[in-house]
């Protein structure tokens, strides 16, 4: 048995705890070496020399008040308590929102990537009072998160985005009199988008990404809002009349259309009845022309024997024919009976 876990044997009633001793390096040092580790435990549980940056994140190390040009990058990493410490910036899209009243929804959230403010106040081309609700959507440059940090402090929002947004809302809005904001709406917000996009790319090193932008309500003074309802009913007066006008001219139109259909048929059908007659006359015409062409004198002559044999086979059969020939000899020649003649002769003597 070792000599350091000894029990008293002798006594059996002994009931003392067995005797450990310490580690050598400790013995020898006197106890300093617990005192190192128990000094190195409590720093790491008091300091906690590391941090662990999430997605959506850069962390910038400060040594000694000194900002290191590189980002951290989400993942674990350490660093020297005391000497260095770790800001922590979001690089999530971020939004200002310019309204009048808070609705469900768009509070503030707890990450501080929402921000409500009031809605922007600006003149118009003759200096009436318009108010602008919109949305600004951005993120910061994790590259330049240092430099951001370091230029314009924690609040670089309130002193990049909500500036530039309001001067351009100001210049856009100002150059156009109110009764066309509500027609020229598209292209007021395209506008104020491009000039934002533009006044951001200029600052130096680009620490700022612009995301989208939304133009939400142009709030016009209540004259000139009545003002352009009433210019809104007039042109609508005056749309419902040209339509109607317009309407029943093609109604007209599309009747003398019809009547002029049903003349030209007409006239269609009439031309082709003549048209159908002058064929026929032209083509019974040319018969007759060429069956006068074809009456030639011997044809004629034989027609005339052909005719005379049929008289001459009548004589044969009625001897008492009498027979008249038609002057210059034309075929057919008449024929009349000559005992019904004299029938007819003496009834009239009676």
């Amino acid at each position: 048995m070792p000599a350091d876990l000894n029990w008293n044997k002798g006594d059996k009633n002994n009931k003392e705890a067995p005797h450990f001793e310490p580690p050598n390096f400790i013995k020898g040092s006197n106890g300093t070496g617990v005192i190192i580790v128990a000094i190195l435990v409590l720093f790491v549980f008091l300091f906690r020399p590391w941090i662990v940056i999430n997605e959506g994140e850069v962390g910038i190390l400060s040594t000694t008040g000194k900002f290191s040009k590189e980002p951290l990058y989400p993942g674990l990493h350490f660093y020297l308590p005391l000497v260095q410490k770790v800001i922590v910036v979001d690089t999530k899209v971020h939004m200002i929102t310019y309204k009048r009243s808070v609705e469900a929804g768009s509070m503030p959230d707890r990450y501080g990537t929402i921000k409500v403010y009031p809605p922007i106040n600006v003149l118009d081309s003759r200096g009436l009072p318009i108010t602008v609700e919109l949305s600004v959507s951005y993120r910061l440059n994790p590259k330049e998160a240092a430099y951001v940090i370091k230029t314009y402090g924690l609040n670089w929002e309130d002193k990049i985005i909500n500036p530039i947004v309001r001067d351009v809302v100001r210049n856009v809005i100002g150059k156009y009199p109110a009764e066309e904001l509500p027609v020229k709406r598209n292209e007021i917000a395209t506008k104020i988008e491009t000039q934002i996009r533009e006044q951001l790319n200029k600052i130096p090193k680009h620490p700022v990404i612009f995301e989208s932008f939304q133009l939400r309500d142009i709030i016009l003074p209540p004259r000139i809002k009545a003002q352009i309802e009433r210019v809104q009913i007039a042109k609508q007066e005056a749309e419902r009349a040209k339509y109607e006008v317009l309407k029943a001219k093609q109604e007209a139109e599309k009747k003398a259309a019809i009547a002029k259909g049903i003349a030209e048929a007409k006239i269609i059908e009439a031309k082709g009845r003549a048209d159908a007659k002058l064929i026929e006359a032209n083509a019974t015409a040319r018969a007759n022309r060429l069956i006068a062409n074809s009456l030639t004198n011997e044809l004629l002559k034989l027609k005339q024997i052909e005719v005379q044999k049929e008289f001459n086979k009548a004589l044969k059969s009625n001897p008492n024919t009498k027979i008249f020939l038609t002057p210059g000899g034309v075929v057919p020649n008449l024929w009349m009976n000559v005992e019904d003649s004299k029938k007819a002769i003496s009834s009239k003597g009676e």
